[in-house]
Parts: structure tokens; sequence; C-alpha cells
């Protein structure tokens, strides 16, 4: 095993719907050596199985309100996703879920996607499905986060 793609997300709140949707897309094709799992709108339910799965590596996939424009993928360094960039959708708050990942996996990485409309009964607009899609390619392809740059 080399690593886990675990998202976050709940499919029912439009853009917040892209971690499931990538969930999705690696268990009908999946990347080689990644295994995909779902933490939906409860991560911390599922968190056990992440670790069960003992990666050397986790990509954290979730949206994230980054300013920027909907669908750019970046990048977030764990100390901002608290402090900045948190969607508050989740039962607790995504800094603790990567810090509590930290304590048995050696690499954690958090990624957003930059939503556009995050709300109960709406659809997913289609620069987020873009993203999510560029995203599925990128780890079937091998080429993982590679070129995806940081948040500055």
């Amino acid at each position: 095993m080399s690593g886990v793609v675990f998202t976050v997300g709940n499919a029912l709140m439009g853009d917040d719907g892209a971690g499931p949707l990538l969930a999705e897309r690696l268990e009908s094709e999946p990347a080689l050596d990644w295994e995909a799992i779902d933490g939906g709108s409860a991560p911390e339910n599922v968190v056990h199985a992440v670790r069960r799965a003992a990666p050397d590596r986790v990509v954290l996939v979730d949206a994230a309100d980054m300013g920027l424009a909907p669908g750019e993928i970046r990048i977030i360094d764990e100390t901002l996703v608290a402090a900045q960039f948190l969607i508050t959708t989740h039962a607790i708050p995504l800094d603790v879920l990567v810090a509590s990942l930290r304590e048995t996996i050696p690499e954690v990485i958090f990624v957003g996607i930059q939503p556009a409309r995050v709300a109960f009964w709406e659809t997913m607009t289609p620069p987020v499905r873009a993203a999510v899609d560029d995203l599925h390619r990128r780890f079937v392809d091998g080429r993982g986060l590679a070129g995806i740059a940081a948040v500055a």
C-alpha cells in the first residue's frame, strides 16, 4: 500500500460533494498504489479505516474556500487549514483530523478544491466537477499531485 486518498464532503451540498465524487471515481477506475476512502461529512467515523490501511501517505481532499476561481486546486499547508480555509460543514475541524492522522501516518497532505456553491440540494458546478475529473486523472495516470501549486 502506497497511499490513501481520503475524501471529505457532503454530496448533498453542491460543490462540497467534490471529495465524495473523487472517491466514487477512484473506486470505479482505481489508481495504482492508491486506495480511496470516502469520509463523507463525518470523516472521524472512518479514520480507523485509513489507519488500518497503514499507508505511507494520505492525501485528504475537500472543498476549501481559498478565494480563488471555482475549481482551482491547491495544496494547503496544515497550519493554514483551520485558520483560513475550513468550510464548516463537518463535525470536527479538519486540522484536528490532520493532526490525528499524523500520529500514525508519515505524510498527510491536504488538497483543497475551490467551490462556487455550497448549499443543501444544490448541484455541483461544472468547474468543480472538472477539477475532480482532473484530480482523478492525475492519480490514475500516476502524476498524483505533481504540478499542483500550494496556496500562496
